[in-house]
């Protein structure tokens, strides 16, 4: 699989990485529904034998469920990936998540995805959202303080915009953003892709397949048999008048990928990566097979008329 390096960093990522949102399992307010854990392992060995050399996850998935899982994953492999966790996000008492970026709290969080992910240092440590948006500066000076330390490698930031990275760029550099992209949600081609390109921040971008939506394995049928622990029942995107339009979406990527022995989420995925500012996509399974479905993403370019054809459809409806 191709790689691309990350931002001003010395890591040369896969252009496509494995994303465990959905392995935190459930009992926490976004979980996907059930997750077997030893479903969540065999996952993230294939996605690792399929050549993705990075795992990203965060400490609010599961509650840092999903950390522990990462770590299990990874005992006896012999070449380890690099790891990229996020903080920020935390549990409150009520069991909803809590948006936290004072200082104390960063330097617990850290210690704590360092003892769940079993490992001496983070590759790769990021903050989760800018939220409380007047901590952005209390926060950003920790986690420098981070690096300085060698607790985590590099720093980047997730949902970040222009303004708020300007403002941690003005304490210390940030090495990536994390922010959503994919052909439902094309926000941060308005500004933030453009400031990534002219300061040298990586971009690893996240629900490239608008969390499953675009791989062309759904129906309306399928959407309705959600169980009520899944968040997607409750998504604009999942529910009319958004899923037809979504899905004779996810119908035109199945009609081109199939043009290159490609799936309709191989498709999608490609499409964020034919953008020069984006380094890798983060692409979740929960099974190996998923995995297996889409990780021909990472080798799989484009052609001008077919990011055309996508286009047109997208102006049209």
């Amino acid at each position: 699989m191709q790689t691309r390096r990350l931002g001003n960093t010395d890591m040369d990522i896969s252009t496509v990485g494995f994303g465990t949102f959905a392995l935190g399992g459930e009992g926490w307010p976004a979980a996907w529904g059930p997750q077997d854990d030893s479903d969540s392992i065999a996952t993230i060995r294939r996605a690792l034998d399929l050549g993705m050399n990075w795992i990203d996850t965060a400490a609010v998935y599961g509650f840092g469920h999903a950390e522990e899982v990462v770590a299990s994953a990874l005992k006896g492999v012999s070449q380890c990936p690099f790891i990229f966790t996020k903080c920020s996000r935390r549990p409150a008492a009520d069991g909803k998540i809590q948006a936290i970026l004072k200082a104390d709290s960063i330097r617990e969080e850290v210690e704590d995805s360092l003892r769940r992910l079993q490992v001496d240092v983070i590759d790769l440590y990021q903050v989760h959202w800018p939220n409380p948006e007047e901590d952005i500066e209390e926060g950003w000076t920790m986690m420098a303080e981070l690096q300085q330390q060698g607790k985590v490698r590099y720093i980047g930031v997730s949902n970040f915009n222009v303004a708020q990275m300007r403002r941690a760029q003005a304490i210390a550099p940030i090495s990536s953003l994390q922010p959503p992209y994919s052909l439902l949600r094309r926000e941060i081609e308005a500004d933030v892709l453009d400031y990534c390109l002219d300061n040298n921040i990586g971009v690893i971008g996240y629900g490239t397949m608008a969390s499953g939506l675009l791989t062309g394995r759904w129906s309306e049928e399928r959407v309705q048999g959600l169980p009520e622990t899944d968040w997607r029942r409750k998504s604009p995107i999942f529910q009319e008048p958004q899923l037809s339009r979504n899905l004779a979406l996810a119908g035109l990527l199945q009609k081109i990928g199939e043009r290159h022995g490609h799936s309709a989420g191989e498709t999608a995925i490609a499409w964020t990566l034919r953008h020069p500012a984006v380094t890798a996509a983060i692409v979740g399974g929960r099974t190996p097979r998923q995995v297996e479905e889409i990780v021909g993403a990472g080798d799989f370019r484009l052609s001008q008329p077919e990011i055309d054809e996508i286009e047109a459809f997208v102006q049209t409806h």
